[in-house]
């Protein structure tokens, strides 16, 4: 199984952590069911940026951007070459290293 590197965040990851990830699962669903507690105001439809992150290690090893993805990664806070939507990067059978952006462009926090 990969592993997954969350760099600290002042919020949802103060101390950083270390998950094991399972390969065909998004990162954000794999980021909520290990009670780190990121974004993602849409519920994971690919209709918002709340759950952006940025991909430090590992990159290449996710699937290919859909254009959908594409679109509203450019209307993210902060965007990297090496961003990501969390709800649509598939882990595959490579670690990742993650970070969750500083902010994001969610007006309204939906406290999932």
């Amino acid at each position: 199984m990969p592993q997954i590197v969350i760099l600290p965040h002042p919020v949802y990851c103060p101390e950083g952590a270390v998950l094991e990830g399972q390969t065909g699962k998004s990162i954000c669903d794999t980021l909520l069911e290990n009670d780190i507690e990121i974004e993602h105001a849409c519920d994971r439809v690919c209709a918002c940026t709340t759950c952006h992150v940025i991909v430090r290690e590992g990159f290449e090893s996710l699937g290919e951007q859909e254009e959908k993805e594409e679109d509203m990664l450019d209307k993210a806070w902060g965007l990297e070459p090496n961003s990501r939507l969390s709800c649509q990067a598939i882990i595959a059978e490579e670690d990742l290293v993650v970070e969750i952006p500083k902010y994001t462009i969610n007006h309204a926090a939906e406290n999932h």
